[in-house]
């Protein structure tokens, strides 16, 4: 299992288990800047490698009228100050070609969304020019299917490649986790990390909106520490009921502490064991 270095520490091969999370979308620099403080402390507190994810645009909103977020320029610049300020990774996720060189130039992670992870020439450059390349496995791919997406990243010349498992689709309006996909994927050689939060989702299953469930997210958690994944992803919010993106299944963030407690505890158990 290849291991990967991101701000000091490292991801898989037998490294402990990292966090990614931050909220869904930059609503604004002054509430970001505080949900970063919080889980840096949090993190720091626990002893977990910690990443930071908020997406600067999110262009794959189910209403036209949706918000997005501050957009590239100004979602940068706010993703580099967290960063200097707390010395913490950060990651977001990147939508189009334009997008790509100065993303890499402030993002310590570059993340492939999973409507995208087809993209054979979108990939390509993603990986020459990040450090570190996160693809969100589609939600209409088998877990068998990701090596070819692995592969195109790695014939680029960047093989720090982490492969993230969001839940595949389930008739109309739903997705489910397979477990098995866990092992699959990590038979890649690459880290694993399990998207927690967009699992629970329910695509456009608010109308105009995607819906979700997020009391099903530390169960889905627990399970796929056991099943030995090398990272969780999830999304927090201080008020997920007021959020502007995904609160439906946005974790509270002061529901994170009790969580993480147990997954490393559940991390160190099997940990040892992977590889």
């Amino acid at each position: 299992m290849k291991k990967i270095s991101i701000g000091g520490f490292e991801v898989g091969g037998g490294a402990p288990l990292v966090l990614i999370a931050g909220p869904c979308v930059i609503e604004d620099e002054e509430k970001t800047m505080e949900i970063a403080h919080d889980l840096k402390g949090l993190t720091g507190k626990l002893g977990v490698p910690f990443i930071f994810k908020a997406s600067y645009d999110k262009a794959n909103r189910t209403s036209r009228d949706a918000y997005r977020g501050p957009g590239l320029t100004r979602g940068l610049e706010i993703l580099k100050r967290i960063r200097d300020a707390f010395a913490i990774p950060v990651l977001s996720d990147v939508h189009r070609f334009e997008e790509i060189a100065p993303a890499a130039a402030v993002l310590d992670v570059l993340q492939v969304p999973a409507f995208l992870c087809r993209q054979t020439d979108f990939i390509v450059e993603i990986a020459r020019r990040a450090k570190v390349v996160n693809i969100k496995k589609g939600q209409f791919l088998a877990p068998w299917d990701a090596v070819h997406i692995a592969e195109k990243s790695a014939a680029a010349g960047n093989h720090n490649i982490m492969l993230t498992e969001r839940g595949v689709s389930f008739g109309y309006n739903n997705l489910v986790v397979d477990y098995r996909s866990f092992p699959i994927l990590r038979a890649t050689g690459y880290p694993v990390i399990f998207d927690a939060t967009h699992s629970v989702q329910l695509p456009g299953g608010a109308g105009n909106a995607s819906a979700g469930d997020r009391r099903m997210v530390p169960c889905l958690a627990r399970a796929a520490v056991a099943a030995g994944i090398d990272g969780l992803f999830v999304e927090v919010h201080p008020n997920p009921d007021c959020a502007l993106c995904d609160g439906p299944n946005s974790l509270a963030l002061d529901s994170l502490p009790e969580l993480l407690a147990t997954l490393m505890k559940i991390d160190a158990a099997v940990r040892t064991k992977q590889d």
